[in-house]
């Protein structure tokens, strides 16, 4: 998350090769994540998340070792970056369609809470200890930390009940599986909706790729800055997380989504024009903060509106969406940086977010109206 863009960014001085780097992951990922929802609902859940555990600490080892040499390759990193975008996407699907499966309906919200507190407390300390670790140690020891944690993952996996897939069939028919789940999606409206909602947020109002130049050049900061901007939208979500009892108690789950959305969006204009540290990581936190409760909104309205048959096909759509998603917002903010400024880039970026809301208010008014 951090180690990657930073070594980018130190190696061209480019906010748009950090786009771009992002943006060359998205196919990986993308695919990765449609053979992952295949599989996940025809085998043993638990044996498909260890092993794409041991590959993506694999995956990291190598970024380790290309950080390590002298003269690094940054076609190298490009491509086993891409890589390990692959295996991310393999994974995500399958854990997020087994949750659903181990609890009752009326769990989900407080499960998803739940998780986003986990989650939350990685994206903080995550991006806190590589500032440190870039500043006082080395770029390499970043991915190895990274390896560590995967393997410490695929052991913990190995502890858990085998979570059995609703059926199997020949793997010669996964393609046809992976269409069937792109045909249910196309007449399925809620679960258009929540993809163009988190699509609209992240392709234009999640600048990230832009943190390393507003670290190193506009709060003339370093590592320890630009792993305290990565952090800040994980506190603000882990804070928030904490007291997501009333989540619970949302009536219009879609009209909560947009409206958080637009909050999000206002905060990352603000964040664009106001050039002070301290009141750039509040907005970040104030921004990931609503993010939390879309996402547990978002996965709740999905999971509950769909059928256990699809649920990881599904949900490798949801992980296609949630990760590519601030992949195509690094191009794009990359781009519209390389030909204008950074702040007009995350300036127009966020202005464009709320107008996104809008457009999806007016389009899929059912969404915005009913309580799903």
């Amino acid at each position: 998350m951090v180690a990657v863009p930073y070594q980018v960014y130190r190696e061209t001085g480019s906010s748009l090769w950090v786009g771009l780097a992002s943006l060359i992951q998205l196919p990986f990922l993308i695919a990765g994540s449609l053979w992952g929802g295949a599989y996940g609902d025809r085998y043993d859940r638990r044996q498909l998340l260890i092993v794409g555990s041991v590959i993506s600490a694999l995956a990291s080892a190598a970024l380790a070792l290309n950080a390590a040499l002298v003269h690094r390759d940054l076609a190298a990193l490009l491509i086993i970056a891409a890589f390990a975008a692959a295996t991310s996407g393999f994974s995500g699907p399958v854990r997020q369609a087994a949750m659903p499966t181990m609890l009752r309906e009326d769990q989900l919200v407080s499960a998803y809470s739940l998780y986003q507190i986990v989650v939350n407390i990685s994206v903080v300390a995550g991006p806190s200890l590589a500032g440190l670790l870039l500043a006082s140690v080395s770029l390499s020891s970043c991915y190895i930390v990274d390896a560590v944690t995967f393997l410490v993952l695929a052991a913990a996996t190995l502890f858990m009940s085998p979570l059995s897939s609703p059926r199997t069939v020949d793997s010669q028919k996964l393609f046809s599986a992976i269409s069937d789940g792109f045909r249910y999606v196309r007449r399925h409206a809620v679960a258009q909706a929540v993809y163009f909602a988190d699509l609209n947020a992240n392709v234009f109002g999640l600048p990230r790729a832009l943190f390393p130049a507003m670290a190193l050049t506009v709060y003339h900061g370093g590592p320890r800055t630009l792993g305290l901007l990565y952090a800040a939208p994980g506190i603000g979500a882990l804070v928030l997380a904490t007291f997501a009892g009333w989540i619970n108690h949302v009536q219009r789950r879609g009209r909560t989504v947009l409206m958080v959305i637009v909050i999000w969006g206002v905060a990352m204009t603000a964040f664009g024009i106001v050039h002070l540290l301290w009141f750039g990581v509040i907005i970040l936190a104030l921004a990931g903060g609503m993010d939390m409760v879309s996402a547990v909104l978002r996965s709740t309205i999905l999971q509950l509106a769909i059928t256990d048959e699809f649920r990881s096909r599904i949900s490798a759509i949801q992980m296609a969406v949630v990760t590519g998603g601030p992949r195509l917002g690094d191009a794009e903010s990359g781009v519209v940086a390389g030909v204008t400024s950074t702040e007009f880039s995350i300036v127009s970026g966020g202005l464009a977010c709320i107008a996104g809301v809008g457009l999806l208010a007016w389009r899929r008014r059912d969404f915005w109206r009913e309580s799903v």
